[in-house]
């Protein structure tokens, strides 16, 4: 039995009409008689009463009809389902994330993907966490990495890891202060930072911190990207507090990092999320993706 087998039979009993289904199928009359012929005598029933008159049902015929149907419908469904996947997987998938977590997983993802689907195109947006909630909302990314809390219900959302904080100054002032905080004069020393409005959770860590060594920060530049941070910082420029998966940075060689003793648990939570609604196929196998490299 074949496919056609049910495509012919379907409509033969739709029309209830050699002449009209043959027409319907494309076909002539004899070769949709034969076939209806071939399928009785696979199935051993007969299907169909035909005279010169009439084309009518059997009970057998009416209850394949039923069968039929579902299996054609079946099979039309899975043919959409396969298309809508096919052209999920050579299409785009928008992914954004903060400037803070690590590139070496982030090229790693990257690899994944490829991997499994080699005709997607990933297009990756560095931005802010405030940002990405806007563009998620407008559809203009799939899936972003950001930093919690965000407190919006249509957002499914994944907890990654914990971020706590560092000290960052050039290599040659670190060579100086023999990783003593001490033999830093914090309140006089020029911090560069992210903008306040650009990473409001990242700038109220930032001011938490320094409030626990006792100072208020002089900050004499504002970036907006951690890459900017550090190469400022790298340059001598000014020294910042930074997430510690900024130690992962490919500039984090030419810095020095100190812990910072008062203020080990501060710390934000790195999570990824999406629209709940989102009818992107892929969602589910790249979020997982994610959730294995970084957590």
């Amino acid at each position: 039995m074949e496919i056609r087998h049910l495509r012919y039979f379907k409509v033969l009993a739709e029309e209830l009409h050699f002449g009209r289904a043959a027409k319907r199928l494309f076909i002539s009359q004899p070769p949709l008689s034969r076939q209806i012929k071939e399928l009785e005598e696979e199935l051993s029933v007969k299907l169909l009463t035909r005279n010169n008159k009439r084309v009518a049902l059997t009970e057998a015929g009416k209850h394949y009809l039923s069968e039929c149907e579902q299996l054609l419908n079946g099979l039309e469904k899975a043919k959409q389902q396969c298309q809508q996947i096919h052209l999920a997987e050579s299409g785009i998938f928008n992914l954004g994330y903060i400037s803070s977590i690590s590139k070496q997983r982030l090229s790693e993802l990257l690899k994944q993907i490829k991997e499994l689907y080699p005709l997607l195109q990933v297009h990756l947006f560095e931005t802010s966490s405030q940002k990405q909630l806007t563009a998620l909302e407008q559809g203009k990314l799939d899936l972003g990495i950001v930093r919690a809390p965000i407190i919006r219900p249509m957002f499914t959302q994944k907890s990654l890891y914990e971020d706590g904080f560092v000290l960052a100054l050039s290599n040659s002032r670190g060579q100086k202060i023999n990783d003593d905080l001490r033999d830093l004069n914090l309140r006089t020393s020029s911090f560069i930072s992210y903008n306040s409005e650009y990473a409001p959770v990242y700038h109220q860590k930032f001011l938490e911190i320094c409030s626990r060594l006792n100072f208020t920060p002089i900050v004499m530049h504002e970036c907006n990207t951690m890459q900017s941070i550090l190469e400022l910082v790298a340059y001598d420029v000014g020294i910042a507090i930074v997430p510690k998966t900024a130690q992962q940075c490919g500039i984090a060689s030419d810095i020095h990092f100190l812990d910072i003793p008062t203020s080990t648990d501060i710390k934000t939570q790195i999570i990824m999320t999406y629209l709940s609604d989102n009818p992107n196929k892929l969602l589910i196998t790249i979020s997982e993706l994610i959730y294995n490299l970084f957590k």
